[in-house]
């Protein structure tokens, strides 16, 4: 047996090891302590990034189209595009941002070289941007989508697989083609009233056609950045400048000195004062039969439509206008003509305007019986008429200068 004091050696022990924590499994703890410690890992670092496209995200893939020119791969469920398209159709986004949509190859296209500025371009294909000129998409940005997302929120019967979304025209910053102002005349197409999006744009593809030199637009007229306006006017608005909101107090500050201003009339003075003594005078484009030689006679108390703004006006009376068959010599450089809408037709501040340049109504003759022409059909007799004029015109002047003196 072992002795008292071995005994008692052996209980300080156990005390000294509970102490300090050990119990039973002490000698496993006092093993522990004898291990090397445990070497601290830092935190894994992060990749470097990869280099950033000048126009964005990290590009997915580079184009082919040049250098420099880069662009990403939306992946599937992206809704960039149809949020763009969503906001980009509202007016009131277009006025607030200042912003247009514009869907084809050709306008893109069209747009681009006339200097407006892209803010995105959604396509459907890469090899669609070699059709385009690269140097003025460098500052956009660029994304690649599948056709059928392009198709499904497109406005065109055959979509091209091209959305572009560009900074809202300015025509004082626009380079227009020098073959469409080598060609043009001293001429400017007023719109008035003008609603229907597929007429403005017809009525303004005829004014580039027929070498205007500006086209202006009233309060009225329908948005000339409408996505309807834009495909009817096939390019026309980067061939001619366009100048919209306009009311009829700041129209002549638009205009060049000593202008005539003429309005295509429908209204036949003679017969309508008799059958129609309580007209307005404000009718719509294109022409009734009768004898247009006859002046219009101002009616007191007629009061101005509804449409009109007659504020500031001298008076509400419709102002006398020599009128003029459109074929007859009518046109004096510069010149411009109103054209106003199939709806509402012309304002009385479109007369007074006329009236105070002594400018004439034009009247284009057709059959009895139909009361008027399509706005934009009006349009385009009177315009392409009026510079057949005016070449015409020139022609003679320069003949005469060529004669020599006493031939």
């Amino acid at each position: 047996m072992p002795s008292a004091g071995a005994e008692l050696t052996r209980r300080r022990r156990c005390r000294e090891m509970a102490a300090l924590g050990m119990g039973i499994g002490g000698r496993r703890w006092v093993r522990a302590l004898r291990r090397s410690p445990v070497r601290v890992l830092p935190p894994p670092q992060e990749p470097a990034e990869e280099p950033r496209s000048p126009v964005g995200p990290p590009a997915v893939e580079r184009s082919s189209a040049g250098p420099g020119l880069w662009y990403e791969k939306a992946e599937p469920g992206d809704g960039r595009l149809r949020k763009v398209v969503t906001v980009a159709k509202s007016r009131s986004f277009r006025d607030r941002h200042g912003k247009v949509l514009l869907e084809g190859l050709r306008l893109v296209r069209d747009a681009l070289e006339a200097g407006a500025v892209p803010c995105s371009l959604f396509f459907s294909a890469a090899g669609l941007l070699r059709e385009l000129p690269q140097a003025r998409l460098k500052g956009a940005s660029l994304v690649k989508v599948k056709f059928e997302e392009i198709k499904s929120w497109s406005d065109l019967v055959t979509p091209q697989g091209v959305i572009g979304i560009f900074s809202k025209p300015d025509p004082a910053k626009m380079s227009y083609p020098a073959a469409q102002l080598a060609s043009s005349v001293p001429m400017v197409l007023i719109c008035d009233n003008i609603r229907d999006p597929g007429n403005l744009g017809t009525v303004l593809r005829s004014a580039a056609g027929a070498g205007c030199e500006k086209v202006l637009l009233t309060k009225g007229c329908v948005d000339p950045w409408e996505p309807k306006v834009l495909r009817a006017g096939m390019g026309a608005h980067f061939r001619i400048p366009i100048v919209a909101n306009l009311d009829w107090e700041s129209v002549p500050s638009n205009l060049p000195a000593a202008v005539q201003v003429c309005v295509a009339d429908h209204k036949d003075p003679g017969a309508q004062a008799e059958a129609e003594p309580v007209s307005q005078g404000a009718g719509r484009p294109g022409s009734a039969s009768g004898n247009p030689k006859a002046p219009v006679k101002s009616k007191p108390g007629a009061a101005p439509p509804e449409h009109e703004d007659g504020e500031g006006m001298a008076g509400s009376c419709t102002p006398e206008l020599t009128t003029r068959y459109y074929y007859e010599s009518w046109i004096q450089a510069p010149a411009a003509v109103v054209v106003g809408g199939e709806t509402h037709g012309l304002s009385l501040g479109a007369l007074h305007l006329a009236a105070s340049t002594g400018g004439k109504r034009l009247v284009i003759p057709m059959v009895p019986g139909v009361d008027s022409l399509n706005s934009a059909v009006a349009a385009a007799i009177v315009l392409f008429e009026g510079r057949r004029q005016l070449l015409q015109r020139n022609k003679q002047e320069d003949k005469r200068q060529k004669v020599p003196v006493g031939g």
